[in-house]
Formats: C-alpha cells, structure tokens, sequence
C-alpha cells in the first residue's frame, strides 16, 4: 500500500477503526458493496462472487449516479482516465 501510494506521489491518511463519523465514505461505499455486490444475489461460489466484482465497479464508477456529485458517476471527476486521453466518453 505503502509502495503504490509513493509511486504516484499520493500519501495515506488513517483513519480510526470503528468510528463511522471518522471514515464515512468508507463505510458508505462497504455498504454500498454488501448492498449492490455482495449480496445482490445468490452467487454459487466466492470465485463466481470475485468475478462479478469488476463488472459492480464499472458500473459503480462509469454508469451509477451518486448524488454528492450531482448525479454524476465518479469518472466525471477524473481529469484523465484511463483510456481517455484521446478521445471522450469512456469504454
């Protein structure tokens, strides 16, 4: 973590364990995981679980309106996303 974090000059912030008023957007997205994720439906497997997570994300970021933003998806805030430099829109 530590690591990733120098590699694109970012520093980590800690936060206190068990204390929501602290870490809020944290727990937010969590629940925002076990509700929208996790749970949404029975999965067979936790592999089967695992492999649904990248497509949660991409809707998550690209697709699922958040309203602290708006109504946008987080990927309106990103200066230049992945894949984007050339063109507009995203994949």
């Amino acid at each position: 973590w530590k690591q990733a974090l120098a590699d694109i000059g970012a520093t980590g912030k800690l936060t206190r364990p068990y204390r929501p008023q602290t870490n809020g957007k944290v727990e937010r997205f969590n629940r925002t995981l076990a509700d929208e994720w996790a749970y949404q439906r029975p999965y067979t497997s936790n592999d089967e679980r695992t492999d649904a997570l990248a497509d949660f994300l991409h809707t998550y970021n690209h697709h699922r309106s958040h309203t602290a933003l708006g109504g946008q998806p987080p990927i309106s805030r990103v200066n230049n996303p992945a894949g984007q430099l050339a063109r507009s829109g995203h994949p």
